[in-house]
């Protein structure tokens, strides 16, 4: 079975990997946390992944951190859309 990974919306362009990852980790366990970042300037996009070792901390961390201030702004905190096939 796959893992359901959480989508972050609103991050701080100053939000790093780990700082996403420490934030989540008040909720439970996580096995990644990624940034996404501009591949040719390295900057921040602005969103990011989350994704804990037991699913059922999603819909916790959903209801816990969804609106809650990381880095100075609310983030915004949904199950994760999968992943278009591109062309």
């Amino acid at each position: 079975m796959a893992t359901q990974n959480l989508f972050i919306g609103s991050l701080a362009f100053a939000t790093t990997d780990d700082g996403l990852k420490a934030h989540f980790e008040q909720v439970g366990p996580v096995s990644s946390a990624r940034v996404i970042t501009d591949r040719e300037t390295g900057r921040s996009k602005g969103f990011g992944f989350v994704e804990f070792e037991n699913d059922d901390d999603n819909q916790k961390a959903i209801d816990q951190l969804n609106g809650r201030d990381l880095d100075g702004r609310e983030i915004n905190v949904s199950l994760a859309r999968p992943k278009e096939d591109r062309r």
